[in-house]
């Protein structure tokens, strides 16, 4: 599982280091690409290929699923981090999600997701407070 909240910067080349808890799962390579809410979602590969697989099998004579594949895939990148933990996160995808220097990572257990810091924030003040009264709609017997 791929968990917690991390404040990780951007260097001036558009590397991140990954957080400590998240290298061992993405050492062997992971896949980046838009995410929904201008995020950054990045899997690691064989859960990526797993996830991509499902995508695939959706009906492509419909509209909207054929958007979200293409916006989805067309976005991809796939990375190694380097020997320092290191990942270069493209130039598209950080302007994507507004990326600049500060930065939030989230795990969300199946992969991770890149904030912009201000927008991570502002996502959370708007969602808080529906999260706190939220019933078992979202997840029953919770």
């Amino acid at each position: 599982m791929l968990l917690g909240t991390y404040s990780p910067r951007l260097d001036d080349k558009g590397r991140m280091f990954l957080p400590a808890k998240f290298r061992d799962k993405l050492a062997g390579g992971l896949v980046m690409t838009r995410g929904q809410e201008r995020c950054l979602y990045v899997y690691p590969m064989a859960e990526f290929e797993k996830v991509a697989e499902q995508w695939q099998n959706g009906p492509t004579t419909n509209a909207g699923v054929r958007a979200y594949q293409r916006l989805l895939l067309s976005g991809a990148s796939d990375e190694i981090p380097d020997k320092q933990g290191r990942v270069t996160v493209p130039a598209i995808l950080r302007d994507y999600a507004g990326l600049t220097h500060e930065c939030t990572v989230i795990g969300t257990g199946n992969r991770i997701e890149i904030w912009d810091a201000a927008a991570w924030e502002a996502y959370v003040a708007e969602h808080e407070e529906g999260f706190a009264n939220q019933s078992e709609e979202v997840v029953p017997g919770l």
